[in-house]
């Protein structure tokens, strides 16, 4: 175990500096959770965990309570399942097989979360050893006072979730709480899973030792602020007096052991503790798994959750503190300062004492302050914070035995201390919970708080575009003492979203009553424009009574985000600025798929392709198992535009990869995307999107030739790898379905273009095959599909059995000149049967057709400009009798880097000056204007 002390220290260092917002959590390899659908079974998922090379796949808590449908809100952790995989296997492809078999609710990673700990020098607190002076921080909370109430009760267990205690500390061993009803004797005499279960368990490396760890005491610091022996003459007190505490190690000592902080969640509330401890957490990562396991703990199983807020000393979301059902801590100072260390934010929910926290300390070996079973220390941070709260917690189920653990939240909240008016926390304001814990005003008398326990925005939405208009409902809930006159307010604290219908009058609300304004919800309208791309908007929630009660919640939406829906018919589809389709990333996080009639999602991975040659592609699809290629950048984000008579829903953007460099190998293409996509509603138009691309070379070669098409990785409902694609060549259709029991056909029909071409993968091809999308996606492979007709046998895969399947639709031009563009156009499609399939492709021609105009705009005669591309010199000719006043030149962001008053039917220019791009000149004179495209060399 000393082998891992170094390593441990580490991780405490660096989570002392605090890591940044955007830093995910590190993940365990090889394992993935996953919950089934209600009626969903494991057998159901044989095949999909073959497909993936599973090499177990076992219930996660199979002890757990059953549902309970009388108490709302509750999870089924009996859903939940752990699955063993092969270590390289991307996330991205677990999800797509098993979400795939329609029996699956989610699919996530095993995050690990790190310990709080930020120690002090021991010897900063100068009495030590005098308990009453040594724990300063028990009369800020007013402890003393809360204990002449009431002081704690054995049966009252709060279970420290951590790193293992020393057990035989002389603080601590007196309070642990043993079970009884299994003894150690090698038998599980209480038959709930674990043998020897005596006292705690070790649910990192699967014993029943969750003792002292010399690698990590953090378990023993956290145990001693909350449940340390009272009035035994010896060290300090816990402020949960005569509580008792459960140790529960979730940090691994032994090779094959994995962090168990959820599993030990779920431990501690199948096991009796009322109250939970969690001095660990991290940024970023959010989990389902994570907050279903909160919520059984907390609903299910009635056990009130503590968590550190985390020292990072931003504003961020710290997990498991920032999950429903959870209590977030933050610190203070001993003047009710906000440590330098905390964590701040709406999320958090009250502050307690976080600087000079002496507690046990239990170090293997003899130290300064004592030997190891009588030293103690004083340190800071959070995760000293938390078990304050822990034991509050403690006493106010003691003095309200009848309170759920919703409402012992709510009274710690109620009770606490304001600390915004502070000195020197006027900076947080609104970010540090209700104050400071206040345990004497936590016990005296029941308080009041009323609570949004739910937010419900219509249209539901991942994220929201500029210009949207939605309502919000709220769900209120009174929690403690009945309350009069209850108002909820809604404010926006973003300069990008307007309030329009702010007020809900709820009126009297008895103890545990709820309401909502359903029937008047609340409306708001994010701004047309300016909104920055994904901008985080938060809208503040205020809750007023008759007598002056007065508290905030607050509730976020994401603005502005780089891609649109279209939802107008029964598909529904995804667009991103960079060409990618159902989702822009391969984690399938970033949009909302593709779905028909509600039901999916269809689609794993879809998006453009363009290839001109082998080496020379452009894409942001897949490239191996966890990457993608990253071609594209946006030049225009995508939006939806004003609509008009030819469609009820019009989405617009632009982007473009790199332009080659002269004398450099070419990787890319060199084309600029402007796209369009177009969704209707009437009952004819509803089963498709269409999507229409404009390519322009910017290069000063002509392409010959450019292939350009969708590759779409269909996941439909039913079996998971159970496809196939096919091809209808009347109408340039491809397609997949289940040969089996077919759900949804689903498919791209080319519109507008060159010549078709089609190609259908099996993903799981063997080797040797001309496309094997097991050992990635290459350029090469990428090309082929883009660029081999529609002869070619793979116009159809996965038959007759059926096979996971993707399918490239695409296009072949024979050339396109620099500075000339070209107009693709594709429609994806969804229906019930291959018959209405065909009747939506030959819809969606028919409504293509209403949107191109009557006749192709007259091209001027006899305007010239050459030679193009030019090294500089460059001479424009114009149609007699134009009437030339005026040239421009300017340059590919649209700049005027040229301007020449002109006269006559011709003009020279000299180009040689300027940098090589992509140019457009222009005429102006008493005929109009004209234009044509230039590339300098």
């Amino acid at each position: 175990m000393a082998k891992l002390l170094p390593i441990c220290y580490l991780l405490l260092c660096f989570w002392l500096l605090g890591p940044p917002a955007s830093a995910a959590p590190p993940t365990i390899p090889g394992r993935l959770m996953l919950k089934l659908r209600p009626g969903g079974t494991p057998a159901a998922l044989a095949g999909a965990l073959t497909q993936l090379g599973a090499t177990g796949c076992h219930q996660k808590f199979p002890h757990a309570l059953p549902l309970d449908l009388e108490k709302p809100g509750a999870v089924d952790l009996l859903a939940v399942y752990e699955v063993a995989v092969p270590p390289g296997l991307s996330l991205a492809r677990a999800r797509k097989v098993l979400l795939g078999t329609g029996e699956v609710d989610y699919v996530e990673p095993l995050y690990v979360r790190a310990p709080l700990y930020q120690p002090n020098d021991p010897r900063a607190d100068s009495a030590l050893t005098d308990p009453n002076q040594g724990q300063v921080y028990l009369k800020q909370i007013r402890a003393y006072r809360a204990w002449d109430v009431v002081r704690g009760d054995s049966t009252l267990v709060i279970g420290i979730t951590d790193g293992g205690v020393r057990l035989t500390h002389e603080d601590l061993k007196a309070h642990v709480k043993h079970n009884y009803a299994d003894p150690i004797n090698g038998i599980d005499d209480d038959k709930d899973g674990y043998v020897d279960n005596f006292t705690g368990w070790d649910l990192a490396n699967g014993d029943n030792d969750a003792g002292f760890d010399a690698a990590i005491i953090h378990g023993t610091l956290a145990a001693g602020v909350c449940a340390a022996t009272p009035d035994n003459g010896r060290g300090i007190a816990g402020a949960g007096l005569n509580c008792r505490f459960m140790p529960l190690n979730i940090y691994p000592n032994v090779p094959g052991g994995v962090f168990a902080g959820y599993e030990a969640i779920v431990y501690a509330a199948d096991h009796g503790c009322r109250i939970i401890n969690m001095s660990w957490g991290g940024t970023g990562g959010y989990s389902q798994f994570e907050q279903d396991v909160c919520t059984y703990a907390a609903v299910n199983r009635d056990a009130v959750l503590v968590a550190a807020a985390g020292n990072t000393n931003a504003d961020l979301r710290f997990y498991p503190a920032s999950y429903e059902h959870v209590i977030s801590v933050s610190g203070v100072n001993e003047r009710d300062q906000k440590t330098g260390s905390a964590t701040y934010s709406w999320r958090v929910d009250l502050m307690a004492p976080g600087d000079n926290i002496l507690t046990t300390y239990g170090y293997q070996g003899t130290t300064s302050s004592g030997p190891p079973d009588a030293d103690y220390i004083a340190v800071g941070g959070t995760s000293f914070a938390a078990p304050l709260v822990a034991a509050g917690a403690a006493l106010v189920r003691q003095r309200f035995p009848a309170y759920s653990a919703a409402q012992v939240a709510a009274q710690l909240r109620q009770t606490a201390d304001p600390v915004d008016a502070v000195a020197g926390n006027a900076a947080y304001a609104g970010h540090l919970g209700t104050g400071r814990l206040n345990m004497y005003r936590a016990v005296a008398a029941p308080a009041r708080e009323v609570r949004v326990t739910a937010s419900a925005f219509a249209p539901v939405r991942r994220a929201y575009a500029p210009g949207t208009t939605l309502r919000l409902t709220a769900t209120v809930q009174n929690l403690l003492q009945p309350v009069a006159g209850l108002t909820v307010t809604l404010t926006s604290l973003s300069p990008y979203v307007a309030v329009t219908q702010s007020t809900f009058a709820v009126g009297s609300l008895p103890t545990l009553a709820t309401a909502d304004n359903a029937a008047a919800p609340f409306a708001l309208a994010v701004a047309a424009t300016g909104v920055p791309l994904n901008a985080m908007a938060t809208l503040r929630y205020r809750l007023t009574a008759a007598d002056g009660y007065q508290t905030d919640q607050f509730v976020e939406l994401l603005l502005n985000p780089d891609y649109v829906t279209l939802d107008a018919g029964d598909l529904s589809l995804t667009v991103t600025s960079r060409g990618k389709l159902g989702y822009d990333d391969l984690a399938a996080t970033l949009g909302d798929g593709a779905t028909y009639q509600g039901e999916g999602p269809l689609l794993s991975e879809g998006g453009l392709l363009l290839a001109t040659s082998p080496t020379r592609v452009a894409d942001r699809l897949r490239t191996s198992s966890s990457n993608a290629r990253q071609s594209f950048f946006r030049v225009a984000q995508i939006g939806f535009a004003p609509t008009g008579p030819r469609a009820d829903q019009l989405a617009r953007g632009a982007f473009q990869d790199t332009v080659p460099v002269a004398g450099a190998p070419a990787r890319s293409v060199g084309v600029r995307v402007r796209q369009r996509a177009y969704a209707w509603a009437t009952a004819s138009r509803k089963d498709f999107v269409v999507l229409e691309y404009t390519l322009r070379n910017l290069t000063a070669d002509t392409l010959k030739p450019l292939c350009a098409g969708l590759f779409m990785d269909w996941d439909l409902p039913g079996v998971p790898g159970r496809n196939a694609a096919a091809y209808d060549t009347a109408r340039a259709l491809g397609y997949c379905y289940d040969p089996v029991t077919t759900r949804v056909y689903a498919g791209v029909q080319l519109l507008r273009g060159g010549a078709p071409a089609v190609y259908s993968i099996d993903n799981n091809a063997p080797a040797g095959s001309p496309i094997r999308l097991a050992d990635g996606f290459s350029p090469a492979e990428k090309y082929l599909t883009v660029s081999s007709g529609t002869a070619r046998t793979q116009r159809t895969a996965g038959l007759p059995n059926g096979a996971d399947v993707s399918q490239v639709v695409g296009t072949r031009l024979a050339q396109l000149a620099p500075g000339d563009s070209v107009l693709i156009t594709f429609a994806v499609l969804a229906a019930r049967s291959l018959p209405e399939l065909q009747a939506a492709a030959d819809a969606a021609r028919l409504a293509y057709a209403t949107l191109l105009p009557a006749r192709a705009p007259a091209r001027a005669p006899s305007f010239a400009v050459f030679p193009n591309p030019t090294a500089g010199p460059l001479r424009v000719e114009l149609p007699t009798g134009f009437g030339l006043t005026e040239i421009q030149l300017l340059n590919s962001l649209g700049q005027t880097v040229l301007r020449r008053l002109s006269s006559g039917a011709s003009a020279e220019l000299d180009l040689s000056g300027l940098a090589p791009d992509f140019y457009t000149i222009r005429a102006l004179g008493a005929g109009g204007v004209l234009a044509r495209s230039v590339v300098r060399r």
